[in-house]
């Protein structure tokens, strides 16, 4: 039970407009110059002079994407919607197709765990025997599982107070809500009563609990409901966080290292943005692995908070990296050194599977067997850029064995007419677009040759059109049939039969690539027209005639 829903008189509140995070942590030393750092940042010069040109070229993600629109929550309650340049408009994480099934689920647990406890059957007057019970463990809480960690030291009274503030600030408000603010922001404070439950609300999450619970009880008491994946930030605050219906806002981790990377591309003039974006962030990681780490606090398909992925920690040791070619800051090198802790460690706490060639890297950390060849790609970018300039030679050696799997599986990830986003599985558009432009990136740091080709050919196809194939020539009468056809990649495809100059059929529908079908209904026998076209997604067009018999 949530033990929490109604707040004592003596718990501290919170202004539910404030946007705040716990700036201490013990994951990352404070940003300060030292002697040695001093000397460090010396040794690396050489090393930024030889891959400074190579840095200049990686433009790609995601200054080379669309600007994404954001919804800015101004400091008067009013919301605006702006385009940011330096966001990349590709969805960085697809939403999970079960999220209406997760969202009954929470919903289901939510109200059991509000249900009164059942009233005792009468008992007798003169018992013959009391029987000896054992005295029930207390409920785990938010508040029991702070207290815990304030006795034992792991964290500041200054902590406690700010984070069961926050909580308590998003039950308060909560009483105020009805329709969709109720339910995301109840789902929120769920998440964190979930992890007080599971034993996971530890001291260095705190920081990127109260920011989720701040972010979240000022939008939903102020702002609109937004649509499913829209970014919203707010104004003063560089973070960028995102809309998953059924679960509130998140912090959106790869986003937000993305918009740091397209201001270090954007020039000078855009520096101190960038060094903001990395002060709000660096204070937000967690510790995994024995290293500083960017996690996320909410479910996604299938798997289960915290969880975290190789490709946006990787996003922040570019960001990181950069900072430090744009300040000559040597903290931000530091902190990254302390960010390669997931690295080299399998899952679900880390996020790399030996293979026989080398190592790959997960998208998602309680998804082990799945394979998201951009994901892998641009962890391999990350890396090489950390490595790079740092120096840092487990950075390295985690590139090279890296990059040895991804060359020997890329050619599986090509259809030859399209790119897939996993096995089986096309990209989109946008993914077209981006997994072409990290293998861009990759053939200029490598000269592979794998790189190189199948760059140029994700290339040419987005100016391809597709190729159809019909596959039934004949069928019976007066049952339904189904007609085959081939396509090369994936398209919306449209279908006419005409007997004549009459058309007994038409329909459209889209599909993958690979054999495919349209059910045609029953007709008389006869001699029959058939005509198929396809668009994809790119807009390229193409279209076929046959001829369909019908007889026996």
């Amino acid at each position: 039970m949530r033990g929490e829903r109604r707040p004592q008189a003596q718990q501290p509140a919170r202004d539910a407009t404030a946007v705040a995070v716990i700036t201490a942590s013990a994951a990352i030393p404070p940003l300060r110059l030292t002697p040695s750092s001093m000397r460090a940042a010396e040794c690396t010069i050489a090393l930024v002079r030889k891959c400074l040109l190579v840095l200049l070229v990686l433009a790609v993600f995601p200054a080379g994407a669309a600007a994404a629109p954001v919804l800015v929550l101004g400091p008067h309650r009013r919301v605006h919607k702006r385009n940011d340049p330096f966001l990349s408009a590709v969805p960085v994480t697809p939403v999970p197709a079960t999220v209406a099934d997760r969202q009954g689920a929470a919903r289901t647990r939510t109200a059991i765990a509000r249900q009164p406890a059942a009233k005792p059957k009468t008992k007798p007057k003169k018992p013959a025997a009391k029987p000896k019970t054992k005295p029930k463990k207390p409920a785990v809480t938010v508040t029991s599982v702070l207290s815990a960690l304030l006795r034992r030291g792991s964290i500041t009274t200054a902590q406690y107070a700010q984070t069961l503030g926050a909580f308590n600030t998003a039950l308060v408000a909560e009483k105020r809500l009805t329709g969709t603010p109720l339910t995301e922001l109840d789902a929120v404070t769920e998440s964190v009563h979930q992890l007080a439950v599971t034993k996971q609300l530890t001291a260095p999450r705190l920081a990127a609990v109260v920011a989720t619970l701040d972010a979240n009880t000022t939008w939903w008491t102020t702002g609109s409901v937004p649509a499913p994946d829209q970014r919203i930030q707010f104004s003063g605050s560089q973070l960028v966080w995102e809309y998953y219906p059924g679960q509130g806002l998140q912090l959106q981790v790869l986003g937000t290292f993305g918009e740091a990377n397209g201001m270090y591309t954007a020039g000078p003039s855009e520096y101190p943005a960038m060094e903001q974006v990395l002060s709000e962030m660096i204070p937000l990681a967690s510790r995994r692995g024995g290293g500083t780490t960017w996690e996320y606090y909410f479910a996604f398909d299938g798997g289960t908070p915290p969880w975290t992925s190789a490709m946006s920690q990787a996003t922040g040791l570019e960001a990181l990296s950069r900072a430090y070619l744009a300040t000559k800051n040597p903290y931000y090198l530091q902190v990254a050194a302390s960010a390669m802790g997931i690295f080299g460690k399998p899952p679900p706490v880390g996020v790399t599977v030996p293979t026989a060639l080398g190592v790959r890297f997960l998208q998602y950390t309680f998804a082990p067997s799945l394979l998201i060849i951009n994901a892998d790609l641009q962890t391999l970018i990350g890396l090489d850029v950390y490595g790079q300039v740092s120096g840092n030679t487990t950075a390295q050696a985690l590139f090279a064995t890296g990059n040895a799997e991804a060359m020997a599986v890329l050619p599986s990830f090509n259809t030859g007419a399209w790119s897939l986003y996993s096995p089986g599985v096309e990209d989109d558009l946008s993914y077209h677009e981006l997994v072409t432009g990290f293998l861009q990136q990759l053939c200029t740091l490598t000269k592979a040759p794998v790189y190189c080709t199948t760059a140029q050919q994700f290339t040419a196809d987005l100016t391809t059109p597709p190729v159809l194939t019909d596959l039934t020539t004949t069928a019976k009468p007066r049952k339904p049939f189904a007609l085959s056809f081939r396509l090369s990649k994936v398209s919306h495809v449209g279908i006419v039969v005409t007997r004549g100059t009459t058309t007994v059929f038409s329909t459209s529908a889209s599909f993958g690539y690979g054999v495919r079908t349209f059910t045609i209904p029953a007709e008389k026998p006869g001699t029959y027209g058939v005509r198929l076209a396809a668009t994809d997604l790119a807009g390229n067009f193409s279209a076929i005639t046959s001829t369909l018999t019908i007889a026996g």
